[in-house]
């Protein structure tokens, strides 16, 4: 069972995790956000690692992989920033990355790298069902690692199945066809979807993603999963108040 299912069998509504980009705002924060956003009782972690040429991120988080790479983030340093936080942190970690960093930095050595630090689940947006199957299944496998598939609007039915089938920990139900960042509030088209899928009575635990960015859509996505992912939000805030408006920022996610 890893970090994730652990965290499902303890409580499995109104889950809340924080999306950040490893490197963001300062090279070195990696270890005081982690701190601030587990000690304000966020669920889950979810550490981005910049890329270049992201696939789903919009204009904030793009922003944020832009500056973190400019600060001199790259995988052997975040790798070593998350390695020392192994046994302080007790809050689950998801590595979220693209596919070209897990090639370029060789399969088995990224995978080794992200047990040393303690990770056992990974998002990687862009990779192939086709090529999970044939290959990555058994690679994570070997190294204990579960990955997250993502879910749109525009996924088939007979897709979602499958996903379902193949998933160990949960499904990122990405809740608009677009990229990352605030839309306002969840439109009925949403909700119809959201629906949609809840009536397809899945096996899997459905976190909801993209557009979540204040107490009104996260607890609207919490009606429809067991909770929710917030980015570009959390960029924003660490932009404008740094890491020390961690607590405020989530006590407002939370209504609290």
């Amino acid at each position: 069972m890893n970090t994730i299912q652990q965290i499902f069998q303890k409580k499995d509504k109104n889950l809340l995790s924080i999306f950040f980009t490893a490197g963001f705002p300062d090279l070195n924060g990696t270890e005081k956000i982690i701190t601030e956003l587990e000690s304000n009782g966020v669920d889950f972690i979810e550490v981005g690692l910049p890329y270049s040429d992201p696939l789903a991120d919009g204009p904030t988080i793009q922003y944020s992989s832009s500056v973190a790479l400019k600060n001199g983030m790259n995988l052997d340093v975040v790798f070593k920033q998350l390695q020392s936080l192994k046994d302080k942190n007790t809050t689950p970690l998801v590595l979220m990355g693209y596919v070209n960093q897990i090639i370029k930095y060789g399969e088995d050595a990224f995978c080794q790298k992200v047990v040393n630090c303690g990770i056992d689940t990974v998002i990687i947006p862009d990779l192939p069902m086709v090529e999970y199957e044939t290959h990555y299944k058994a690679l994570f496998a070997k190294y204990g690692i579960t990955n997250v598939f993502l879910i749109t609007p525009k996924t088939p039915d007979e897709r979602i199945r499958k996903i379902d089938q193949l998933t160990e920990g949960f499904i990122y139900m990405v809740a608009s066809s677009s990229i990352t960042g605030a839309k306002g509030e969840i439109s009925q088209q949403q909700i119809d979807y959201f629906e949609r899928i809840k009536s397809m009575n899945l096996k899997s635990k459905l976190i909801i993603g993209f557009g979540i960015s204040d107490n009104a859509t996260f607890t609207k996505a919490c009606e429809y999963g067991n909770g929710a992912i917030i980015g570009s939000a959390f960029i924003k805030s660490l932009d404008k108040d740094g890491v020390e408006g961690t607590a405020g920022f989530v006590k407002s996610i939370k209504g609290e």
